[in-house]
């Protein structure tokens, strides 16, 4: 998740004001008070210094509580960036390219691509230190809309997509462990599962900061585990001499561009949240290696056909190499996607919260439970957006919307960094990128734009629809102020009935 999930700044930018309330209505009685000032608009009170608890207390500022410690942090990265993506892209990169051989090449070069991809952004990441990340970026270059576009990218397509990935994914292993004796897992049964987790984790994440954390710490561990155990099981079947799979592994290579290019998509999902720069540099080899040695492992047992035609990869794989002990890979990945559902929740939902505190989404949404400190709206939201991509059961196609959003935001960010490079050639760089990396980042973003929409015509064409959404929304909601303005009565009622439902209060700034 980019750093806007997680940001502090308050600051409200161009054709982002918090939206004005016109005439000063009553709230209904019961429903928390939020303080007014004269003509109707949410005053914010000064935050004090020290821990974050209950405005109960006579006195204690209302906002988010900073719950997460090292260890959470830690694990929060770690849960979201090693998350379901290895336990399904698998499939779908085979699917594309065929053969035992380029998958492995696909693999790799994603790692590598993802590393590319964390040294440019550091270059911007030094030179526009401020909260926000990628939104911060596009919005110094280029105005408000690109930076609103990458909200609503983000918030709309790639985070609900990526997360509904992550709860079918759980769905499709839990249920093929409980009915082992059905030769198929029936797509009601998984949506129905699949929701009621993104509903459990969304009403964790709203009650208490803390279980969510501890969740993700559980969890976490889990997933090395199941990979450890993927590589070491692959290991031992290849030196016990079943090398048939790689005796020829180009065999049936699908060489089309639009299919390598499909294949890169599935890849990249698994490598997403890659871009921290520097630091993240040497997790994404560490990530890297690993992911490639698991496919090397899938590829040593299954052949390209068996892979894709199992809906629960590592479990079909368990189930040739551990015996009587297959049991718990399937226990390892439900775990693995149990965490990363809760981290995917907690991080992401920020980001409708965020949004709201700069003005880009209504005010209600940046409020905060008056008792459990949390933006039980924003959380409220997101889950709401994670269920309707439950309509779908084809994670091979949301997918495509995640990484195509993400691919897209990356391609803007590179032009930023080219438009920097040549209005403010002289503004201080604590890091410079030698120029042709992100000539190179960038040309590879075209190519992963472009082709696609020759091998999934359809898929992209709707992608590209639900980003086109956001130019109307920015338009009457944004920047046409006087339109707005007509609807603050409605805004207004929006935010007295999540006071009302939510026990929201709006969250005081930092002095």
């Amino acid at each position: 998740m980019e750093n806007l999930a997680g940001s502090d700044d308050t600051s409200t930018q161009d054709h982002g004001k918090e939206p004005t309330s016109g005439e000063r209505r009553e709230p209904p009685r019961g429903a928390p008070q939020i303080p007014m000032d004269t003509q109707g608009h949410t005053k914010q009170m000064t935050l004090q210094e020290g821990p974050a608890s209950s405005p109960e207390d006579e006195g204690t500022p209302v906002r988010l509580k900073k719950e997460l410690g090292l260890l959470e942090a830690i694990t929060m990265i770690m849960g979201i960036v090693i998350g379901s993506g290895i336990f399904v892209s698998p499939k779908g990169v085979i699917s594309y390219v065929g053969s035992v051989g380029m998958s492995l090449g696909v693999w790799a070069a994603c790692g590598l691509l993802s590393m590319l991809g964390a040294i440019c952004f550091a270059e911007l990441g030094t030179m526009i230190p401020e909260s926000g990340g990628m939104y911060a970026y596009l919005h110094a270059a280029f105005g408000p809309l690109p930076a609103f576009l990458y909200v609503w990218v983000t918030a709309v397509i790639r985070n609900n997509a990526g997360g509904a990935v992550v709860a079918l994914t759980f769905a499709y292993y839990l249920l093929r462990a409980v009915l082992e004796e059905c030769e198929a897992v029936p797509e009601a049964a998984v949506r129905l599962v699949a929701a009621l987790l993104i509903c459990f984790h969304s009403w964790v994440n709203c009650v208490n900061v803390k279980w969510a954390a501890k969740v993700q710490n559980v969890f976490t561990l889990s997933k090395v585990v199941a990979l450890a155990v993927i590589i070491g099981a692959g290991a031992a079947h290849l030196a016990a001499g079943h090398t048939d799979n790689y005796r020829a592994p180009l065999h049936n290579t699908n060489w089309r561009a639009s299919a390598i290019a499909a294949a890169f998509y599935q890849s990249l999902f698994s490598y997403s949240g890659w871009n921290l720069p520097l630091a993240i540099i040497c997790s994404t080899s560490l990530v890297t290696v690993i992911y490639t040695l698991t496919n090397a492992a899938y590829l040593a047992v299954l052949t390209p056909t068996e892979m894709i035609s199992s809906s629960a990869v590592a479990v079909t794989f368990a189930g040739r190499t551990l015996g009587v002990m297959a049991w718990i890979m399937p226990a390892f990945v439900i775990c693995s996607t149990f965490g990363s559902t809760n981290g995917a929740i907690f991080t992401q939902s920020r980001l409708f919260f965020i949004g709201a505190r700069k003005g880009q989404f209504p005010e209600a949404f940046s409020l905060v439970h008056a008792h459990h400190l949390t933006p039980v709206p924003a959380i409220v939201l997101h889950g709401v957006g994670l269920l309707l991509m439950l309509i779908t059961t084809d994670m091979v196609l949301l997918i495509t919307y995640s990484t195509y959003a993400m691919t897209l935001t990356n391609l803007g960010c590179m032009l930023a960094l080219f438009w920097f490079r040549y209005k403010h050639p002289d503004k201080p760089r604590p890091f410079k990128v030698w120029l042709v990396l992100p000539v190179v980042f960038s040309a590879i973003q075209v190519f992963l734009l472009v082709l696609p929409a020759i091998q999934n015509p359809l898929e992209v064409g709707v992608g590209l629809l639900l980003i086109a959404t956001g130019l109307p929304v920015y338009y009457f909601a944004i920047y046409r102020k006087d339109l707005t303005d007509k609807l603050s009565g409605l805004l207004r009622r929006l935010t007295i009935w999540s006071q009302l439902v939510f026990i929201g209060l709006p969250e005081e700034k930092t002095a």
